[in-house]
C-alpha cells in the first residue's frame, strides 16, 4: 500500500513536471488534470502518468484550435474592414460621377444657345476623296461614323450633302462620280441610324480648282456636309 502511494505521488510529480514545463496554457493545465484523474482511475500511478501526458496533448490541441479561431476571427475582422472601406470608396465614386454628370449637363445647357445659333446658320465640313474614288478612306470614314452617332442622338439636326469632282477628265463621268460620292456618305449616315428623311443630297459634278496643282485638285474631290436646323441654310458652296 505504501509502495503504491509512493509510486502514485511520484507519478503525480512527474506528470505535473512534464505537463507544466514551459508555461503551459490553461487548456493544457485542464487537460493534464483531467488526464491524471482518468489515468489514475484506469491504471493506478502508471495510468496517471500516461493520462497526464495524454491530457496535456488534448489540452495543447485545444489551445492550438483556440489560437486558430482567434487568428481567423482577426482575419475576418480585417476583411470586413476592407470591405467597408471599399464600399465607402464606391459610394464616394458614385457621388463624384453624379457631380461630374451635373457639371456636364450644366456645360451643355450653357453651350447650347451658341450651338443653336451656329446650326441655324449652318455648319459645313468637307469630306475629301482620293482621285477617281467614291469611298472614303478609313480615317475619314471612321470620323464620319462618329459624327453619325452624334447626329442620331440629336434628331432636330438636319444634314445636307453636296458632292463634287475635280475638273480633270470627262464632264459626264465626273457628274456620275460626284453622285456616287454623295450616295456613299448618305449610306454611311443611314447605316449608323440617321433617318433618310433628315438628309438632302445633290451632286454637282466638276468643281474648278483655284490653281492647276495637285493640292488644289485634291480639295475639289469632296462631299460638303452641312448641319443645320430650321430652314435650309443659304448655299455657300460653288455648284456647277
Amino acid at each position: 500500500m505504501i509502495r503504491k502511494t509512493v509510486l502514485f505521488g511520484l507519478a503525480m510529480t512527474l506528470a505535473a513536471s512534464a505537463a507544466y514545463a514551459g508555461s503551459p496554457s490553461k487548456e493544457e493545465k485542464a487537460g493534464v488534470g483531467a488526464g491524471i484523474v482518468i489515468g489514475a482511475a484506469a491504471g493506478g500511478p502508471i495510468g496517471a502518468i500516461v493520462g497526464a501526458a495524454f491530457g496535456a496533448k488534448i489540452g495543447d490541441e485545444f489551445f492550438k484550435r483556440n489560437d486558430e479561431v482567434d487568428s481567423l476571427s482577426a482575419s475576418l475582422a480585417a476583411s470586413e474592414s476592407r470591405a467597408a472601406s471599399l464600399e465607402h470608396n464606391i459610394t464616394a465614386l458614385k457621388g463624384d460621377i453624379r457631380s461630374r454628370d451635373d457639371q456636364l449637363r450644366q456645360a451643355r445647357a450653357l453651350a447650347r444657345p451658341d450651338l443653336v445659333a451656329l446650326l441655324e446658320a449652318g455648319i459645313e465640313m468637307d469630306l475629301l476623296f482620293r482621285t477617281d474614288e467614291d469611298v472614303l478612306s478609313g480615317t475619314t470614314g471612321g470620323k464620319l461614323g462618329q459624327l453619325a452617332a452624334s447626329l442620331v442622338a440629336n434628331p432636330d439636326i438636319r444634314i445636307r450633302l453636296d458632292g463634287y469632282a475635280d475638273e480633270r477628265g470627262d464632264e459626264t463621268y465626273n457628274q456620275a462620280l460626284s453622285a456616287r460620292r454623295v450616295q456613299h456618305v448618305r449610306d454611311v449616315l443611314v447605316a449608323a441610324g440617321v433617318p433618310d428623311a433628315r438628309i438632302s443630297a445633290s451632286a454637282h459634278g466638276e468643281s474648278p480648282a483655284t490653281e492647276q496643282t495637285t493640292d488644289s485638285f485634291a480639295l475639289e474631290r469632296r462631299v460638303s456636309l452641312t448641319l443645320y436646323t430650321g430652314e435650309t441654310p443659304s448655299f455657300a458652296s460653288n455648284p456647277q
